[in-house]
């Protein structure tokens, strides 16, 4: 007999886990003192909307689910945010909550909110455990319903008494849920049209999303289009499928992406999705694109397919099952006439590089980055102008590009970061994130000190909410409000408080000697460039 805590614990041995991330509390207590002393490694994060997000970055490097746990009340609800960034970009998560007593449940006691109903709109399912012999299934279906399918976090909520209470431990050895039965290969039939529609396209354009990379089907990709000499575009999410320099890639589509790859979707008489939901910020008028265009919609989630374009061809699967499957169909055309032109609009693209006494260019700073990290590197974008910046200027050479996409979380990059660093410790990670969203998440410094993180940071420092300024400009009148960051920390002054070595850069003959520097220093270290207020992200 061991304790409902215990029991958690072991759940989480029984699946691989290694590390965690979390912040305590008094209803998460009993499973916290059974943590001590396990081999299972707890990171304390000094938020617990960062223990999500750290768990995020774990989770997409690992590509298993990653776990953060937080206590009742204000606990759970801190961490609502990062749970419901994960869920819109698919990222596979457990996540353990302490509750008050059962017998106090719906009395509006001490911290206590109703976890599972208030998250349920962003989580795939949430389990409000009352019965202490229900906690290795509980866990089992957990990890299960997270990994499986369009991944996502997986909700289990734990009243402190059943923590204490005591059980027989067995952990199920396989996990069998009624009408939970996701598809994995596609429908033969559905494969073999969309081998048709390829071969019968004149200017064929596969558009790749995030649900390539949580299907590991990259290189798998990749194989298909050389096989049979097809272009691509991405998604903000599909960035780092195919090498920036790949013949057949053609950048990032959408409101922030290339204009080449918005013409060559626009222009394209067969436009094949594989992973990405094709939302507002990829497809500005999905009604013309359909008229004018034939569309594949390839997704692990039926749900997905049609929801913001329509799709002649639908087809439901894994993004890697199904190129494989496409691969066997060998689906080739005569498409040089079509490339030709799509490398003329790629050459014909604006750097709009600037020169300004004081202040950095951040696009220069982005290649920058992108040519001194190592190809395998972990590059991880925040929300904002650096996010537009990242996107469009980061090379990739055979690493990992992160940042929160559907949701748009201000604060994601640094305790992703860590998150990141902590699923591959022979990587190197750097998080990039502009003043705002630094000032979000900076207590992470202490947490990447504090367990030996070797993170490094770089802050675009323009002392404004410069996205927003922007949009004020364009579309306001230039009537500015709310975005001035005046009063903000020195972030060199801020890292030297936690004995990190940082310094400033703020000029374009200075970056590439500053990012040697911080790619080659031991241990955390953080670059504030300094920029522009009025820098634009076109």
């Amino acid at each position: 007999m061991i304790t409902g805590a215990q029991a958690m614990v072991e759940s989480l041995k029984q699946e691989g886990v290694s590390t965690v991330f979390g912040y305590p509390g008094a209803a998460i207590c009993p499973f916290y003192d059974a943590l001590r002393g396990s081999g299972i490694q707890h990171i304390l994060v000094r938020s617990e909307q960062n223990a999500g997000h750290a768990a995020s970055g774990y989770a997409r490097i690992t590509g298993r689910p990653a776990v953060c746990i937080a206590t009742s009340g204000p606990g759970a609800t801190n961490l609502f945010t990062a749970v419901a960034t994960a869920c819109m970009d698919s990222i596979p998560l457990v996540v353990i909550t302490g509750q008050v007593e059962t017998r106090l449940l719906g009395r509006d006691v001490f911290q206590e909110v109703d976890t599972t109903g208030a998250a349920e709109p962003f989580t795939k399912y949430g389990y409000l455990v009352k019965e202490v012999r229900e906690i290795p299934r509980v866990f089992k279906e957990a990890f299960h319903i997270a990994s499986t399918g369009r991944k996502g976090p997986v909700l289990i909520d734990m009243p402190v008494d059943v923590q204490q209470q005591s059980l027989p431990f067995a952990y199920p050895a396989s996990v069998d849920i009624r009408g939970y039965k996701p598809r994995f290969k596609g429908h033969p039939v559905q494969v073999k049209r969309v081998a048709q529609a390829i071969c019968a396209a004149k200017k064929p354009l596969l558009c790749v999303g995030g649900g390539v990379h949580a299907a590991d089907a990259a290189e798998r990709v990749c194989r298909f289009c050389e096989q049979c000499g097809m272009p691509a575009v991405s998604t903000l999410m599909g960035i780092g499928v195919f090498p920036s320099a790949h013949p057949l890639y053609f950048g990032m589509l959408g409101q922030s992406g290339f204009r080449s790859a918005n013409r060559a979707v626009e222009e394209s008489d067969l436009l094949v999705i594989i992973g990405a939901r094709v939302g507002d910020r990829a497809v500005n008028s999905p009604s013309a694109l359909e008229q004018a265009t034939e569309v594949v919609h390839i997704d692990i989630d039926s749900a997905e397919i049609g929801k913001n374009l329509g799709a002649t061809i639908p087809l439901v699967g894994d993004a890697g099952a199904v190129i494989e499957q496409l691969c066997e169909q060998k689906p080739s055309g005569v498409w040089e006439q079509w490339l030709s032109h799509l490398r003329e609009l790629r050459e014909q693209e604006p750097r709009p590089y600037t020169e300004k006494p004081g202040a950095a260019d951040p696009r220069r700073l982005v290649e920058a980055l992108s040519e001194k990290m190592e190809p395998d590197a972990v590059y991880v974008a925040d929300v904002g102008q650096n996010q537009l910046w990242s996107a469009r200027y980061y090379r990739a050479r055979g690493g990992r590009f992160l940042t929160s996409g559907g949701m748009g979380t201000m604060g994601y990059a640094l305790p992703a970061a860590v998150g990141a660093k902590l699923a591959a410790p022979n990587r190197q990670v750097v998080a990039v994130c502009g003043d705002g969203s630094f000032q979000m998440s900076m207590m992470e410094l202490g947490t990447a000190v504090q367990h030996g993180v070797d993170v490094k940071l770089v802050v675009v420092r323009n002392n404004r909410l410069g996205l927003v300024r922007e949009i004020q400009q364009n579309r306001y009148g230039g009537r500015e409000i709310a975005v001035d960051l005046s009063g903000s920390p020195s972030a060199c002054g801020i890292a030297a408080a936690y004995g990190i070595p940082a310094w400033q850069v703020s000029d374009n003959g200075s970056l590439g000697q500053a990012v040697e520097r911080l790619l080659r220093t031991d241990g955390p270290a953080l670059i504030e460039c300094l920029v522009d207020p009025k820098e634009a992200t076109e």
